[in-house]
């Protein structure tokens, strides 16, 4: 479990221009993690590290020499094509980098020159999902977006029994997850519409958003072995905005008896930074279930994940038409949330994860479910902002949303702050939803 150190110190600043406005994501006290190389070119792809609005070329860091070779181990690892084996090296390697990228970048730091020599802008920068995911589980974390999708279906009844013992999941599809900036036609499938006898097949008409985080796994366990709540914690590399779009028609004929299948392998979009655990130190607070609410079996429960379990994070979704592009309209806000509503902790979901033996490996990605809030106007997807259809929201210049239509831009935006802490950011996780392939 991470404890605040001198990379959080709120007066630290960087040499590096940009990096000590107020409202940068990516302050010195932040130094997320991703996968790039610059735009149209054949370069080898290699860790990146964000700092303003430039990312340290890892890979062109690591053969500056500046960090001497018997103390660049996590270097080497982080500056490859892929974050896996600098997940899988644990925390204490986690920790060694991120100190010594903050000496690096750090006012009044040696080695300016060469160290400005490593830095890439990132407006000249292209991304890839920065680890290879070999499973990718969804929960069902916000017991708001649960009540509320539930009664649409149950009014009586909205939550399953099941719901506030045990961390709701489902195994996704790895292979859809794309990054920030990549965007996917409209999904296709089978409906059952309202007073048919026959499914009919073609484009979803109900397409939606979801307004999640993703969690890369580090080290993992092996087959058979299980992690339990008080190394769970050790075992979260850091934190990413996910999308886990979803087509709310398809999933309404396919999911009983298994569950989502063409509704959700379609795409998930991840935004390319990864915010470490460590650098949301700062930002953790106490889990609590509302009075009278079961509390975790003792296995999900640990003196930690009481007193710090929880997350901080600001969350926000605003969408773009393609009218609105056209007339030079600024993208419309839909929802605002927040991490810290959520009714199970990380640690919660990755120890009933492993609980029966499911082996978790490095790179692995766990979504945290929608993460709506108790207020109307912070739900995390259309379905319920519109209340299934039945109320369509109006976005700037009078168009009206009940689902996305093609053309529609969706970004998810994330972002932690506190009195006595420097704010730090997500960047954006985006994509557009474009038309269907036609058959």
């Amino acid at each position: 479990m991470t404890r605040l150190n001198r990379t959080h110190a709120p007066e630290l600043r960087s040499w590096v221009h940009g990096a000590n406005g107020a409202d940068s994501d990516f302050p010195i006290q932040n130094l997320p993690y991703a996968v790039f190389r610059r735009r149209g070119s054949d370069e080898a792809w290699r860790g990146g590290v964000a700092i303003g609005a430039q990312i340290v070329d890892l890979d062109a860091l690591l053969r500056s020499g500046v960090i001497r070779s018997a103390e660049s181990a996590a270097l080497k690892l982080a500056a490859q094509s892929t974050l896996n084996a600098f997940m899988a090296a644990g925390t204490c390697a986690w920790s060694q980098l991120r100190l010594q990228l903050s000496d690096l970048l750090a006012e009044n730091a040696p080695n300016q020159r060469e160290v400005a020599g490593c830095l890439v802008d990132q407006a000249q920068a292209e991304f890839r999902v920065p680890a290879q995911i070999g499973d990718y589980t969804d929960f069902y974390t916000s017991i708001h977006h649960a009540t509320t999708v539930g009664r649409q279906f149950r009014p009586d009844n909205p939550l399953l029994p099941n719901y506030q013992w045990i961390p709701i999941g489902y195994h996704g599809r790895a292979s859809s997850v794309i990054v920030s900036g990549q965007d996917f036609r409209r999904p296709c499938g089978q409906t059952m519409p309202q007073g048919c006898d026959v499914p009919q097949f073609g484009p979803s008409r109900r397409l939606d958003y979801e307004l999640e985080l993703g969690a890369f796994v580090g080290p993992g366990n092996a087959l058979g072995d299980a992690i339990g709540i008080d190394e769970a914690e050790s075992q979260l590399f850091g934190l990413c905005l996910l999308n886990d779009w979803s087509a709310r028609d398809l999933q309404g004929w396919e999911y009983q008896p298994l569950g989502p299948f063409l509704s959700k392998s379609f795409a998930t979009t991840i935004s390319p930074w990864i915010v470490s655990m460590e650098a949301l130190a700062p930002f953790r607070v106490p889990f609590e279930r509302p009075a009278g609410d079961p509390q975790p079996l003792a296995y999900l429960d640990s003196a930690f994940n009481r007193r710090l379990g929880a997350i901080d994070i600001e969350l926000s979704v605003v969408i773009e038409s393609a009218a609105m592009r056209t007339a030079g309209v600024p993208a419309a806000p839909l929802s605002r949330s927040n991490y810290r509503h959520a009714y199970w902790t990380l640690a919660q979901m990755l120890t009933h994860h492993s609980v029966n033996g499911c082996g978790l490996q490095p790179g692995d990605l766990m979504g945290t479910g929608t993460l709506s809030g108790p207020e109307p106007g912070s739900a995390g997807s259309l379905l319920e902002l519109s209340q299934a259809g039945k109320a369509p929201i109006t976005l700037a210049g009078g168009e009206q949303r009940s689902f996305l239509q093609d053309g529609d831009r969706v970004i998810l935006r994330g972002w932690c702050e506190r009195a006595g802490a420097t704010r730090i950011g997500f960047g954006e996780a985006s994509a557009q939803v474009l038309p269907a392939r036609v058959l």
